[in-house]
């Protein structure tokens, strides 16, 4: 039986949680301790859901930008260069600078090496913060942070899914822009928030194997 192999840790700041990295059998996946796997290179057909969604639905721009909330693994970066053009700017934040280390060090290759395309502009930080300085600058923001509207892990994370967080994201989108949100589960309540918000909401259930195996992941649509 082949180990499994712990390549590296990470604390998240502002809180006493930490993030492990393990690779096994040419995968990878990141867990917390007492909680569980949180992400797995081998199922990732969510995470490339919520950015297929948001680009389908995006307006016409000569130089789209686009906004991912949270590295993970890479696979919705990857998604959103995938279906973006030559000119379109990606602008993935995520705050865990350890994360984006082991992106680029070791385990790149199962989403493509996304942070080496030229399209790609990182921001170590707050997700949060960019869209509070930035205005009318997205052509979709995607959102997978924490475990969606219901944030379990670092409670700042919290303010993006309250009213006053999605009316931020909403001045933060040029006109015709989209909003996406990936959620471990449902949330009627994040839906009336949504369109309180200001925003037509649709909501899509998707599952992490692109077969359509494994729990239900759900993603909200804003525009």
């Amino acid at each position: 039986m082949k180990p499994t192999i712990l390549l590296g840790t990470a604390l998240i700041p502002d809180t006493k949680t930490e993030l492990k990295l393990f690779t096994h059998d040419g995968e990878f996946s990141i867990r917390i301790p007492g909680r569980g796997e949180l992400m797995n290179t081998k199922v990732h057909g969510s995470e490339k859901a919520l950015a297929e969604l948001a680009s389908e639905r995006m307006g016409a721009s000569d130089k789209p930008r686009i906004l991912v909330g949270g590295l993970g693994m890479g696979f919705t970066l990857a998604a959103a260069l995938a279906a973006a053009g030559p000119n379109t700017e990606v602008v993935v934040a995520e705050l865990v600078p350890e994360v984006v280390e082991w992106n680029r060090e070791l385990m790149g290759e199962a989403s493509g090496h996304p942070l080496a395309d030229p399209r790609t502009r990182v921001y170590v930080g707050d997700v949060a913060d960019v869209i509070r300085q930035e205005e009318r600058a997205f052509d979709a923001i995607l959102l997978d942070v924490d475990n969606g509207p219901e944030a379990l892990i670092r409670r700042e994370n919290n303010w993006l899914y309250t009213i006053g967080g999605l009316e931020s994201t909403r001045r933060a989108l040029r006109p015709q822009g989209v909003l996406a949100v990936w959620s471990a589960g449902p949330d009627q309540l994040f839906r009336a928030r949504l369109k309180h918000a200001g925003f037509k909401v649709e909501e899509k259930i998707v599952r992490p194997h692109r077969a359509g195996k494994g729990s239900r992941h759900y993603i909200w649509l804003g525009s």
